[in-house]
C-alpha cells in the first residue's frame, strides 16, 4: 500500500491529508483561530464541583469552562504499579486500570488550582474535556508523570523485542512516572530510548516549574502544532513520501525527521508548483465528497450516512448491484463491502459517539458472522478506540467510536441559518396557513384597527394572492378590515410579520 502525507499550509489554516493508494484516509484541519488542542497542558481553577454528576468545571482560560470527571482526577489510589499492554496513542487516563474512585467533592474544591491536560477538544456546544492524568508523548515513548505503568505498544508483536524494550525502560525510567513504548521504538538502540525518556522527564520538570510561577488560568505547555504532531504520530517506514507546500513547514519537518528518523529524511519533499497541492493530489474533490450523505460502493450499492446530535445512522443499500447467483450472495457481498467502506468513512469523517449500522437483512448465521468479522478486522486498523455489539435480530449493529475532536461535517460547515439545522423548512402552504391564523389573532388583539399589514417572503405572498385569494377576501369581510400583502425581499420562506394599523 502506497502511503502519502500531503500538507497544505496558509496563514489561516493548515490541512494534513493521509492518502492510502491515492484515496483520502484521514484529513486533519487546524485553523489559526482555534485556541484548544488535545495534549495542551494548563493550570486551571476549579469553578464548580457537582457531586451529582461526579464532575467539576474548570477555568483553563478558554471561552468555555472545561469538564473534569472524577475518573480524570489524580489520586494516590489511581496509580497502578502493574505492567500494561496499552497502545501508546491513548492517554494515561485510559492506559492504567482504575479502582473505585473517591467522590470528587473529596478530591477538589471550588477555587483549587490544578494542572490539567486537554483529552478531548471542544466539540459543538461542549467545552473541552480535561484530565489531570497528564501524558507527554515523544517520538518513541509516552511519559505519564503520575503513573507507574510500563507498557509496550500492541503493534510490536515480537516477544523478544517486547522484553528488550521493557528491560530498557524499567532500568532508565524515573522513580516516579510510567512509560509506554510507542511502535516507533521497535529496533531502536538503548541510547535513543533513554535520551527520549530524559527529554520527556525534563519537559515535565519545566511544566511543574512554570506552574509554580503563574496563576490560573494559564497555558503551561502547548503540544506540537498540527504539522509536527502529524509527523510524530503518523510517520513510519511505510509512509512513502511527505509533501509540503510551505517552505517554513518543509524546513521544520525535514529537521524533525532528520533528528528522529534520519533514514526517512529524503522522503520529505517541497511542492513548488503553482497548482494548489490538494488539487494536484486529488484531495480537494475527495474532501467535498466526504461531506455528502451518500457514498457509492464499487459493486453499485451505497451507504447513506445521517449524522445527528445524539448518534450517527449508516444505512446500507444494494442500489444498482443485482448480483449474479442468488439474493443471499448479493446481500452478503454488499454487506461485506459496506463494512469495509464504513470503517473508511468513520476514519475520514472522524465520526464518533454512538453509531448504528443498518445492514441488509441476512438470515444465515454464517453470513452474519462473516460480516461481523470483516468489520472487526477493519476496525483493528483504526487508531480510535471502538466497541461493537453483535448483529441484532433487526439486522442492526450498535457500536461506539471514541470522539476526541470535531467531526469533518461540523468542522467544514455550520447549521443552516435558514432552517436552523433541522434540514427541512415549513412548506409554503403551511406558512400561508399560519399567516391567515395570525391575521385573525391580530384583529382580535386590536379591535379598533382598520387595516392589517402582512409582510412575507415573495413566494408566500404569491401563493396567498393566487391560491388563498378567496380566504383573504372572506377574512376581510368577516373582520371588517383591509388586509394588505407586501413582499419583503430579505425574508426567508418561514419569516413573516402581521401588524394591525
Amino acid at each position: 500500500m502506497r502511503k502519502q502525507i500531503i500538507i497544505n499550509s496558509t496563514p489561516s489554516e493548515v490541512r494534513v491529508a493521509l492518502l492510502e493508494n491515492g484515496v483520502l484516509a484521514e484529513i486533519h484541519i487546524q485553523r489559526s483561530t482555534e485556541e484548544a488542542a488535545a495534549g495542551n497542558i494548563y493550570k486551571g481553577k476549579v469553578l464548580r464541583v457537582l457531586p451529582g454528576m461526579q464532575a467539576a468545571f474548570v477555568d483553563i482560560g478558554l471561552e468555555k469552562a472545561a469538564f473534569l470527571h472524577a475518573s480524570d482526577v489524580v489520586a494516590d489510589e489511581d496509580i497502578d504499579a502493574d505492567e500494561g499492554e496499552e497502545e501508546t496513542t491513548e492517554t494515561s487516563r485510559e492506559s492504567g486500570s482504575r479502582k473505585e474512585h473517591t467522590p470528587i467533592e473529596e478530591r477538589v474544591r471550588r477555587g483549587d488550582e490544578i494542572i490539567t491536560q486537554i483529552a478531548k477538544e471542544p466539540i459543538g456546544t461542549k467545552g473541552a474535556r480535561i484530565t489531570s492524568h497528564v501524558s507527554l508523548p515523544g517520538k518513541y515513548l509516552v511519559y505519564m508523570p503520575q503513573g507507574n505503568l510500563t507498557g509496550i505498544s500492541k503493534r510490536i508483536s515480537d516477544d523478544r523485542e517486547r522484553r528488550r524494550l521493557r528491560d530498557i525502560i524499567n532500568s532508565a525510567k524515573p522513580a516516579q512516572g510510567g512509560i509506554i513504548a510507542r511502535t516507533a521504538c521497535q529496533g531502536l538502540p538503548r541510547k535513543e530510548i533513554v535520551d527520549d525518556i530524559r527529554a520527556l522527564e525534563k519537559l515535565w520538570q519545566s511544566v511543574q516549574s512554570k506552574s509554580e510561577t503563574v496563576s490560573a488560568p494559564s497555558l503551561l505547555h502547548a503540544d506540537l502544532d498540527l504539522v509536527l504532531r502529524t509527523i510524530r504520530d503518523i510517520l513510519s517506514p511505510d509512509v512513502d513520501e511527505i509533501v509540503l507546500d510551505s517552505q517554513d513547514d518543509f524546513r521544520r519537518t525535514r529537521q524533525y525527521v532528520q533528528a528522529f528518523m534520519p533514514s526517512l529524511a529524503e522522503r520529505v519533499a517541497f511542492y513548488e508548483r503553482l497548482e494548489p497541492i490538494f488539487d494536484r493530489y486529488g484531495v480537494e474533490d475527495q474532501i467535498t465528497r466526504a461531506t455528502e450523505p451518500k457514498v457509492w460502493l464499487k459493486s453499485g450499492g451505497y451507504l447513506v450516512i445521517d449524522q445527528g446530535e445524539a448518534l450517527t445512522m449508516i444505512d446500507v443499500n444494494t442500489g444498482r448491484f443485482v448480483g449474479k447467483r442468488s439474493q443471499e450472495e448479493t446481500v452478503l457481498k454488499t454487506n461485506i463491502e459496506a463494512a469495509q467502506e464504513i470503517v473508511c468513512q468513520l476514519r475520514l469523517r472522524n465520526i464518533g459517539g454512538i453509531i448504528i449500522l443498518d445492514l441488509i437483512d441476512m438470515d444465515d448465521p454464517v453470513h452474519r458472522r462473516q460480516v461481523t468479522e470483516t468489520l472487526e478486522a477493519a476496525l483493528a486498523l483504526d487508531k480510535a478506540r471502538t466497541s461493537i455489539l453483535r448483529i441484532s435480530e433487526l439486522g442492526l449493529i450498535q457500536m461506539t467510536r471514541k470522539r476526541t475532536r470535531e467531526n469533518l461535517e461540523r468542522l467544514l460547515s455550520s447549521p443552516c441559518p435558514y432552517c436552523d439545522g433541522r434540514g427541512r423548512i415549513k412548506s409554503i402552504p403551511t406558512v400561508a396557513g399560519e399567516i391567515l391564523r395570525a391575521i385573525r389573532r391580530e384583529a382580535t388583539h386590536h379591535p379598533d384597527s382598520s387595516r392589517i399589514m402582512v409582510r412575507a417572503n415573495k413566494e408566500v405572498v404569491s401563493y396567498l394572492y393566487k391560491d388563498e385569494d378567496s380566504a383573504i377576501r372572506s377574512l376581510q369581510e368577516k373582520l371588517q378590515r383591509n388586509v394588505t400583502l407586501k413582499v419583503a425581499e430579505t425574508y426567508h420562506q418561514e419569516q413573516y410579520d402581521v401588524a394591525a394599523g
